[in-house]
């Protein structure tokens, strides 16, 4: 039983919660006086009221004690935990359990006349977790992506690792609609609950890195941060290595059909896992310009086999077979900040806020066209 060890008996953990509910006795003299007197209540906060605030109080206590026992009845006869299992899932309303609904009702009254204290956080922590059952587009998406977030993984593609990288990612999808889910972010979460452990430190990490380290918006509906970081990143490609960037532009290779994985799932679905954690680890430092480090290094150590390559799907395989074998970490890294040069985040900054209005403008218009295309389907 919650807050409880679980050697003790129903009886001691009753005991126990009794206790925790102490009767308030004014003085003899506040009684006669009517005077106002001060105490505590269950939460440690002081009160000041006369002896008739003390007498309601008193009643309101015993009330608590006498819905306790309540709640320890249903406890011996429905089992530990009952009131867990009162959530009537999508999966049951075609084929409605009765003892779940019947659960449900009694639930429904119980906590309308209140929970007891000692059992309140766990039931709230248990009402707070259904939120994550509703079925929104981003939870349809999530179910989705779960089994194909690294398959084979002696953890995370198990039911269990599902169960926790779906509480992420649902969560994440309340906590910020303007960016519900996108996929790339099964990848990160996944990575991120690898390292941090637990879900609760995953969670935050993932807050932060969306919020306050990466570009805005590129995780929203449209990703218009994203396709900016794209054009972004296609300039720097021709300052940097301009020897490659007219070449793939004579094949009519665009950047984008490699880069958009690698700026959504920060490289975590294409170098191996230590060589992407050497690059987080850059990446929590020096923040978001550090992916066009890494980006560019890519493409400059595979600069002459690229300069041979006459076919966009040539170019694809050059870069795919070096981002999976670049087992070495520090190979990377090395060509990342000594061999690509110096830039300032607010250079990129600069570049970006260039980029911005065309990106936005090309977005609007796709908006305009495909709206177009619906109403004349209409």
């Amino acid at each position: 039983m919650y807050g409880g060890s679980g050697t003790q008996s129903k009886r001691d953990l009753e005991i126990e919660y009794q206790a925790q509910i102490p009767i308030l006795r004014p003085s003899i003299h506040a009684r006669r006086a009517n005077i106002t007197v001060k105490f505590q209540d269950l939460y440690g906060f002081t009160v000041e009221g006369n002896v008739d605030d003390v007498n309601v109080l008193n009643e309101v206590r015993e009330k608590v004690r006498q819905q306790g026992r309540v709640w320890w009845a249903l406890e011996a006869s429905k089992g530990a935990n009952w009131y867990l299992q009162t959530h009537i899932s999508s999966t049951l309303k075609s084929s409605l359990k009765f003892s779940v609904l019947v659960n449900a009702i009694t639930l429904k009254r119980l906590i309308r006349k209140g929970i007891p204290p000692n059992l309140r956080p766990k039931v709230w922590f248990s009402l707070s977790e259904r939120l994550l059952d509703k079925v929104t587009p981003a939870t349809k998406q999530i179910d989705h992506d779960l089994p194909r977030t690294f398959p084979g993984h002696p953890w995370l593609d198990t039911p269990e690792g599902h169960a926790v990288l779906r509480r992420v990612l649902v969560g994440y999808s309340f906590r910020d609609s303007d960016v519900g889910y996108c996929q790339g972010l099964n990848y990160v979460a996944a990575l991120l609950l690898l390292v941090m452990k637990t879900e609760e430190d995953a969670f935050w990490t993932l807050a932060v890195l969306l919020e306050n380290v990466l570009v805005n918006d590129c995780y929203t509906s449209n990703l218009s941060g994203c396709h900016v970081e794209q054009r972004v990143f296609k300039d720097l490609l021709a300052k940097k290595c301009p020897r490659i960037a007219a070449h793939l532009e004579a094949v009519e290779f665009d950047v984008s059909l490699v880069c958009t994985e690698w700026f959504l799932c920060l490289f975590s679905k294409s170098l191996p896992s230590e060589t992407t954690l050497r690059v987080w680890d850059v990446l929590f430092y020096e923040g978001a310009k550090v992916l066009f480090n890494v980006a560019l290094a890519i493409f400059k150590m595979n600069e002459d086999e690229l300069l041979m390559a006459h076919h966009v799907g040539d170019v694809i395989n050059i870069i795919h077979r070096t981002t999976h074998h670049l087992f070495d970490p520090d190979e990377l890294l090395t060509v990342a900040f000594d061999k690509i040069g110096f830039m300032t985040t607010t250079t990129i900054s600069k570049e970006r806020k260039k980029q911005e209005p065309a990106v936005m403008a090309e977005l609007d218009e796709r908006s305009r066209r495909l709206n177009s295309t619906n109403g004349d389907e209409k």
